[in-house]
């Protein structure tokens, strides 16, 4: 064991991932996206950190099939870590049967964790619940960190003054450019708003993109974003450099 991984022992990461939901878009059935949590949980277990996997109302999780690594449609057939982490009995379990959110304090944890997909669009929006706690690790001084549509939550997420958690913070999300092309993709509009375009219209923050599907991730203290898919790593590190490594 490296001396950073001893130094990390004990230390608990929560990364919390959207529940099945059906898109009120298209009808079809949405989920979490695997690179989103399997390449930070690699990163992040790679640096001796315990990963605990939740999600907001517990149970089986399940991943937008685009993402699915073996799915027909080959879109994420490049996905060597997801798919690693699909064929390993023990990381596969780990989705079987995820905890709540239920009881989870910020003081439990050194750090937390929001993983993308499709699902979010329609759970984290609103979920005022989530918002609050994701507001209350940020306000510990935890490091807090969303990829992709898991972004959405900042679109809403209010500290306990009932200021916007995002007032004076760069931060990032899925860019308009990107959704553009997933429409262009499936041949159909997919998502019921888009995140770059309504945090472009929130006064005093300020709302960056890169290149589409270019691995690009922000820190703005101790609150981090990665713009989509491809930026859950870069992300995460960042996180982990939040945390003193």
């Amino acid at each position: 064991m490296a001396h950073g991984e001893r130094q990390n022992a004990g230390k608990r990461i929560l990364m919390v991932a959207a529940n099945p939901s059906t898109s009120t878009v298209t009808g079809w059935p949405v989920g979490f996206w695997w690179a989103e949590l399997t390449h930070p949980y690699q990163v992040f277990a790679e640096a001796g950190y315990t990963v605990e996997i939740r999600s907001p109302e517990g149970g089986r999780l399940v991943a937008d099939g685009y993402s699915d690594p073996e799915d027909q449609s080959g879109y994420s057939a490049h996905d060597f870590v997801s798919l690693g982490f699909k064929h390993s009995k023990a990381h596969a379990a780990l989705l079987e049967d995820t905890q709540s959110l239920d009881g989870v304090e910020p003081a439990d944890y050194d750090a937390i964790f929001l993983v993308g997909g499709q699902s979010p669009m329609f759970t984290f929006r609103g979920n005022t619940a989530l918002q609050t706690l994701v507001a209350a690790f940020y306000e510990a001084g935890r490091p807090t960190g969303l990829v992709c549509h898991a972004t959405c939550l900042l679109l809403e997420a209010r500290l306990s003054d009932g200021e916007l958690l995002v007032k004076g913070k760069s931060w990032t999300g899925f860019a308009n450019s990107e959704e553009q092309f997933a429409d262009s993709f499936v041949g159909q509009r997919l998502q019921p708003f888009w995140i770059e375009s309504e945090a472009r219209d929130l006064p005093g923050t300020h709302f960056i993109v890169e290149q589409a599907f270019r691995p690009f991730a922000v820190r703005d203290g101790h609150l981090i974003t990665g713009q989509q898919q491809n930026s859950g790593a870069a992300a995460a590190r960042l996180l982990v450099e939040a945390l003193g490594r």
